[in-house]
């Protein structure tokens, strides 16, 4: 199990192009990007951060990949069975990948998310 996560886990790493200042005072905005709205946090905290930034860029992603799933779950609510594993399904994926983006972003590691995280949102 842990062969098939690390491969799907397996996504572009662009740490060595941030400034090692940067990525430590600014940790704590990079975190807060991967909680639903907090992205705009880092973003007006720290404007000038490469490293808040690109963290606030995977967060905005799954922020809006999330709202779409969302909206989903809400048109097959109308299906009872179908509606609750669907909501369970996106419910624990949305986890999953909150919890890869803080990992990431506590580790001071600028990684992609995996499947989305080649998507950019902000230049």
């Amino acid at each position: 199990m842990t062969d098939g996560f690390g491969k799907f886990n397996d996504t572009k790493e662009t740490t060595s192009e941030y400034d090692a200042h940067d990525i430590e005072n600014n940790k704590v905005f990079a975190i807060l990007s991967y909680i639903g709205i907090l992205f705009i946090v880092g973003l007006i905290a720290a404007p000038k951060s490469k490293f808040a930034r690109f963290h606030a860029n995977q967060g905005i992603v799954l922020f809006i990949i999330e709202i779409a799933l969302g909206i989903v779950s809400g048109i097959v609510s109308f299906i009872p069975v179908v509606a609750g594993i669907v909501s369970a399904v996106i419910g624990l994926v949305s986890l999953v990948y909150m919890v890869i983006g803080i990992c990431n972003a506590a580790s001071g590691k600028a990684k992609e998310l995996p499947v989305i995280g080649s998507i950019s949102i902000l230049k």
